[in-house]
């Protein structure tokens, strides 16, 4: 059994991070966003009163080779 992960720049701050590539949020298809932006950008919205983007529990864990 093997794993695979994502490394990329964030699209939002240029960072470099690691995802399952699979479940890691994007914009634009296929523009992976770090989990630090995520929570700013959720934490932005909850406070215009928007629901949160949903963040799946495993988008910054490693994927199973061939599984989602």
């Amino acid at each position: 059994m093997g794993y695979m992960m994502l490394m990329a720049p964030c699209y939002v701050c240029g960072r470099t991070f690691t995802s399952n590539p699979n479940r890691v949020p994007s914009v634009q298809r296929k523009h992976p966003v770090c989990k630090s932006c995520m929570e700013g950008i959720n934490a932005k919205r909850v406070a215009l009163g928007r629901e949160p983007f949903p963040i799946p529990a495993d988008a910054y864990e490693p994927a199973e080779e061939g599984g989602g």
